[in-house]
């Protein structure tokens, strides 16, 4: 089985160092991919905010990932666009992105979602929060069995999300999370120590 992978996402403050932090991060161990997540800005804002971080992760081979934004991601021509349930359709996400595009969908911890998005062309779900999150709270709560029963049953890419550390991930990376999205057990302290820390987790 392909090993699990890290998928960073933003913080919602992207200015100021954070394209520094980033790129610390990035280099310190092997990340999958990146997903820029801001609230509240205006497209023009966000793509100005979204172009130095893209050509970090581009240069490293990094996936760059819209969060909910359509449009931004065609504007910025990411990697993809990762839909949470209220965000749109991903078969019309397709037509607008075109076939290359990487197009995840949040599940929370339905199965029955899961499947839909799968349907409907989905190149990843996420399931969680799998542990209480500072970052969002998303009321959901999923359990290891969830990413199990997805790992035997489908091949679409699983990812797991919510509340995850180095210390609370080995079950996770057991039950066959083929990516762990971390957010605030990077972005909360020092991104370097974390990000190792991490791929000592996925090494094993």
């Amino acid at each position: 089985m392909a090993n699990c992978q890290l998928y960073l996402i933003s913080p919602l403050e992207v200015g100021g160092d954070f394209p520094q932090r980033l790129a610390r991060a990035l280099d310190a161990g092997p990340v999958a991919a990146f997903q820029f997540r801001v609230k509240g800005l205006d497209q023009h804002e966000a793509a100005r905010l979204a172009e130095p971080l893209q050509a970090i992760c581009r240069e490293r081979e990094v996936a760059f990932i819209v969060n909910d934004d359509v449009a931004l991601a065609k504007r910025l021509q990411a990697d993809g666009v990762h839909l949470g349930q209220g965000d749109g359709d991903p078969r019309e996400a397709r037509e607008e992105l075109g076939r290359e595009a990487q197009i995840g969908v949040t599940c929370h911890a339905s199965r029955h979602l899961a499947m839909e998005a799968g349907e409907a062309g989905a190149d990843y779900v996420a399931f969680g929060a799998f542990f209480p999150s500072a970052t969002k709270d998303s009321g959901h709560r999923a359990e290891p069995e969830l990413l199990e029963f997805w790992q035997g049953l489908f091949e679409i890419p699983c990812v797991a999300i919510g509340g995850i550390t180095p210390e609370n991930c080995a079950p996770l990376i057991e039950a066959g999370a083929d990516f762990l999205a971390v957010s605030g057990a990077v972005w909360n302290g020092d991104e370097v120590a974390a990000v190792k820390a991490f791929g000592e987790k996925l090494a094993q």
